[in-house]
């Protein structure tokens, strides 16, 4: 597996993206540390790009998960994670307002971004 790693002392917090092929079927993915927060973020991109439109199809996600904060639910009849809470609704519409300039204009394939938040301090 190819790994690069970086890292960024931001006052007294080191954050560190780690850059791999742990999941092999997107067009890449970065996992971020920040002390004991981890966040693994996906993008893919489709092949064919949608004629007609004029707009640019992107979609993030912002993905929290029971597990990253230690809650297992017992009951057998939650099956989901449920509906995205208002939080993370405004986390993923951020990272859409902060990406989306950074995109060349041209572009109309989909791309979906997906953040996924793995353990939380």
């Amino acid at each position: 597996m190819d790994t690069k790693e970086y890292s960024l002392t931001v006052g007294e917090k080191t954050i560190t993206a780690q850059f791999s092929d742990l999941s092999n079927q997107t067009n890449g993915s970065v996992i971020l540390n920040c002390e004991d927060t981890v966040v693994m973020v996906t993008a893919v991109m489709s092949e064919n790009k949608r004629e007609g439109q004029d707009w640019f199809p992107l979609s993030v996600d912002f993905e929290e998960k029971f597990y990253a904060v230690g809650k297992i639910l017992g009951s057998q009849f939650m099956r989901k994670e449920g509906m995205p809470s208002t939080n993370a609704v405004l986390n993923g519409r951020m990272v859409d307002r902060t990406i989306r300039p950074l995109f060349d204009s041209s572009i109309r394939n989909d791309i979906q971004v997906i953040a996924t938040v793995l353990s939380l301090a």
